[in-house]
């Protein structure tokens, strides 16, 4: 299992707070750029000191599995390349002896590529993923994929798919959701 959750503008204590609950053990940023102006507790130097006084590991990762390229490349393009893949398989390795959480920005995981991204492609490699709440609660991905469907209208087949076609519908949801994070 790989759990996720966006810093969003928590306290540094109540971050600390639902990574504990979690039992979280190391941290994966996957920002492409590990700081914060408005939240400076969660610059990557700051962060690393605090997680680490919690008993908490911090490893960065996003330059592989951020979601600002500096070239501009779409999601998909971005998980074809060879780091991203790379990255993917570190994270399924590290989860085997550590409890892992993938940390980005945003307090929804429909508005962040820590979902629309990587932990869509973790779930295609049949990993669990749970993404953590910032009241605490915890959601399991195949919820989140659901949410999305719904949102987007696919959840139910049209005339010219069939049920089974599950996987194009998600596949087409992601796209509309990527979509709606660029537009802002």
């Amino acid at each position: 299992m790989i759990r996720t959750v966006g810093h969003s503008n928590h306290t540094i204590d109540h971050f600390i707070g639902l990574l504990k609950a979690g039992g979280i053990e190391v941290v994966v940023d996957v920002r492409s750029t590990p700081y914060s102006r408005r939240f400076p507790q969660f610059g990557r130097e700051r962060l690393t000191q605090s997680l680490s006084g919690a008993g908490i590991l911090y490893r960065y990762e996003g330059a592989a599995l951020g979601g600002k390229p500096t070239d501009g490349a779409g999601y998909d393009v971005l998980a074809a390349r060879p780091e991203f893949g790379q990255a993917l398989d570190r994270l399924i390795t590290g989860a085997a002896d550590a409890t892992l959480c993938l940390m980005c920005a945003e307090k929804e995981p429909l508005d962040c590529h820590r979902t629309v991204l990587v932990s869509r492609r973790l779930a295609e490699r049949g990993v669990e993923v749970e993404h953590l709440l910032a009241d605490g609660r915890r959601l399991p991905h195949a919820a989140v994929e659901e949410a999305l469907l719904a949102a987007t209208g696919e959840d139910l087949p049209d005339l010219f798919t069939t049920a089974s076609d599950r996987t194009e519908r998600l596949a087409r949801a992601y796209a509309r959701r990527e979509r709606a994070m660029k537009r802002g």
